[in-house]
């Protein structure tokens, strides 16, 4: 655990300043500039930590088109994880406490919609950001359990925001599965790390075309239970 932050630490000074510094560029050229500076980045460090990610399904993003990727959420080690691997320049909506983190702050937000959970008037802004950011040719990267997953189970119920927006916006859905990060960083015990390889899975979109808000229990349930199914038969271990 002592040498997966050290090396978290020495890597994110490597790419810190870069990232400032497109921080002062508009969107969507910003996220276009820093996507790449994040693959690079989680590229080196996840092998570094003898952690390295493999992708399956990136030829089901079709060129031009932007989609709400939608992905299972067991650990701490998701963020970093899970956005540098999405084909394409995304944003992530993210808890603003982190923000104030010195220096990862800056990390933080470039690639984020923050949100404050606590307040109302944040909630709404965030959804009307999240809007804004997929018609700019951004995709959204959305953790639908909202919080890391604690219990027993696969996975935790959904909440209605990804599909929400992907419904208003005409977007489609992107179901993505994670596979050992649980394993990897437990929520059990925060001063342990056991290497593990990272496996990602990106599944068939789901389209939203036609679509009302009176489908988003349909469309959150068709997710979860595609997402559950390919997560179970995984040839992974999963268990936390």
């Amino acid at each position: 655990m002592v040498y997966a932050l050290l090396m978290f630490v020495l890597t994110m000074l490597v790419v810190l300043i870069p990232i400032w510094l497109i921080t002062f560029f508009p969107e969507p050229r910003k996220s276009s500039m820093i996507h790449p500076i994040f693959r690079l980045w989680m590229g080196v460090y996840m092998p570094l930590i003898f952690c390295p990610v493999f992708r399956k399904g990136k030829n089901k993003f079709k060129k031009g088109e932007q989609y709400v990727v939608i992905l299972n959420h067991n650990s701490m080690m998701d963020i970093p994880v899970s956005s540098p691997w999405i084909p394409g320049p995304n944003k992530t909506l993210a808890k603003v406490e982190m923000a104030k983190t010195p220096l990862f702050g800056i990390i933080y937000r470039a690639g984020s919609i923050l949100v404050d959970r606590k307040q109302e008037n944040s909630r709404r802004e965030s959804f009307a950001k999240m809007q804004e950011t997929l018609e700019m040719g951004i995709h959204l990267c959305l953790y639908p359990e909202g919080t890391r997953n604690k219990t027993d189970q696969p996975m935790q119920p959904f909440f209605d925001g990804a599909f929400i927006t992907a419904i208003k916006t005409q977007k489609p859905v992107m179901p993505g599965v994670m596979f050992n990060t649980g394993i990897i960083l437990p929520h059990k015990n925060i001063l342990y790390a056991r290497p593990k390889p990272v496996h990602i899975h990106f599944l068939d979109p789901i389209p939203t075309t036609g679509l009302t808000l009176n489908d988003v229990a349909g469309l959150k349930q068709k997710a979860f239970e595609v997402m559950e199914k390919h997560f179970l038969s995984g040839p992974y271990n999963y268990q936390r």
